[in-house]
């Protein structure tokens, strides 16, 4: 079986095009957000697994558990990606969908793992001190980890800055160990 990577990227790519086109990469990333939601909820898988149910049953099942006010072109690509059998792949289909949108706008996302909890402005500063850097917006995903005890440590696609209390403990013992 190919990679769930490979076989969403067509949709992914088909959605970016019609959303960029009709200047809806916003609500098209909504809606897919949303979609993916529904198809990883814990039930909708079990009747995708558990139940032989018709291409119809499926499409009305979902739409039923979708927002009442889905495009008729959301519709029509559930519709789509029931009929091939690749419902399965909205949530890779809506992650590539926001890489693509990221690069069209400019945007990269950025996970900041911190010791303790920012500040407002402190997260404000760090966010525009990374996009000088990037020269390019900043999309921060911040969470917390207390093993790092304290400093922020960034990754930026394959790029990692840490300043961590714990980054720099472990560099001085790799250097103490070298010499």
């Amino acid at each position: 079986m190919a990679e769930t990577a490979t076989l969403a990227r067509p949709y992914a790519e088909a959605v970016f095009r019609l959303a960029d086109a009709g200047g809806a990469l916003a609500a098209w990333s909504g809606t897919l957000r949303t979609l993916a939601q529904v198809v990883a909820h814990a039930d909708m898988q079990e009747c995708l697994v558990k139940y032989d149910l018709t291409a119809a049953q499926l499409q009305d099942l979902f739409l039923s558990l979708s927002p009442a006010d889905l495009s008729a072109e959301a519709k029509t690509f559930i519709g789509l990606l029931i009929e091939y059998d690749r419902l399965m792949l909205l949530p890779e289909i809506f992650e590539q969908f926001e890489t693509l949108k990221n690069e069209r706008e400019g945007v990269v996302d950025a996970q900041i793992i911190t010791a303790f909890a920012l500040e407002g402005a402190q997260l404000a500063s760090l966010v525009a001190d990374l996009e000088k850097r990037f020269k390019r917006k900043i999309n921060p995903q911040v969470s917390i980890d207390s093993d790092l005890i304290g400093g922020v440590r960034v990754v930026v696609g394959d790029e990692v800055i840490d300043g961590s209390v714990r980054g720099k403990l472990n560099a001085m013992a790799a250097g103490l160990l070298a010499s």
